[in-house]
């Protein structure tokens, strides 16, 4: 942990979650790896993670524990109303953690209050038309 990480304990739903999750992963490259005709995205996957809501402080120094056990730096870009993130890539599968400052919540939560009140309209081929 970094010097100003703030330690999460382990919940147990988490853990059964994580099971599930790793089971999940492991089911899927054996099932792929016997089926070569089945796709895969061409380039790659990201695991998105995002950590149990807690203040920014919290999530913030959890992003910076995951970064360290990645060997790798957060990404930074709260200053640009952006998240805090740390990734790493695993061939073409890419582990990212992801937090969203509490700010950004917000205004997205506030920003899709609106979600409802604009529609599109249908042409006569069925295409989007004019916001209504």
């Amino acid at each position: 942990m970094t010097a100003h990480s703030i330690p999460i304990p382990a919940v147990p739903g988490d853990l059964f979650a994580r099971h599930q999750a790793i089971t999940g992963l492991r089911a899927l490259a054996d099932f792929l790896e016997a089926n070569p005709a089945v796709p895969v995205p061409e380039y790659g996957e990201t695991f998105d993670v995002f950590p149990r809501p807690c203040h920014d402080t919290c999530s913030a120094a959890l992003v910076d524990d995951v970064a360290a056990l990645l060997g790798v730096e957060p990404d930074d870009d709260r200053p640009l109303g952006g998240h805090y993130t740390a990734s790493r890539s695993f061939g073409r599968i890419t582990y990212r953690i992801v937090h969203v400052p509490d700010r950004n919540r917000r205004q997205h939560e506030a920003h899709m209050t609106y979600r409802d009140n604009i529609r599109l309209d249908q042409d006569d081929q069925g295409d989007a038309g004019r916001v209504a």
